[in-house]
């Protein structure tokens, strides 16, 4: 693979990269610009943890490679919120204790996003066929959808 320079923004923050153009995403928001709670999970865009958003859609990390993300704007979960003002997503998954161990938990959250920023109140049905590309084993599903509801609600109050 041939080294390239590509610059796009993360989390509001403008970066440029060096890599192999073929690099993924995911490889590149771990281990060069360490942000973690983007996980690895199945490696081929099936499993769902890796979702970020690219330009207000959410994709899989790890199989979007570095050269496609060239001037594109990137959000992952470090920068849906902050401690001090989180997201309205991750108050109503707290809320709603809609996770358990967390792993696929940064790729709902992700999906969950970019839904709510296309259609500020989702029907049932569009919630759970957004997420049917996550899998999770921790049967939280019912608490995930509540909580996604719940920020729906919440969002469109404030």
């Amino acid at each position: 693979m041939s080294q390239t320079v590509v610059a796009f923004h993360v989390n509001g923050r403008e970066v440029s990269v060096q890599g192999d153009s073929g690099q993924s995403l995911l490889d590149v928001l771990r281990n060069t610009l360490h942000l973690k709670a983007t996980r690895m999970g199945c490696g081929q865009g099936a499993c769902g943890a890796c979702r970020v958003m690219v330009d207000g859609h959410a994709m899989a990390a790890c199989e979007t490679p570095l050269w496609s993300v060239e001037g594109k704007h990137i959000t992952t979960v470090e920068g849906l919120g902050t401690r001090e003002a989180p997201h309205a997503l991750q108050t109503a998954f707290i809320e709603e204790q809609a996770m358990q161990c967390g792993f696929c938990t940064s790729g709902i959250l992700m999906s969950a996003a970019a839904l709510l920023q296309r259609q500020a109140h989702p029907t049932r049905q569009e919630i759970v066929q957004v997420l049917d590309g996550h899998l999770c084993r921790c049967g939280a599903h019912n608490r995930v959808i509540r909580a996604i509801e719940k920020a729906a609600t919440q969002s469109a109050a404030a």
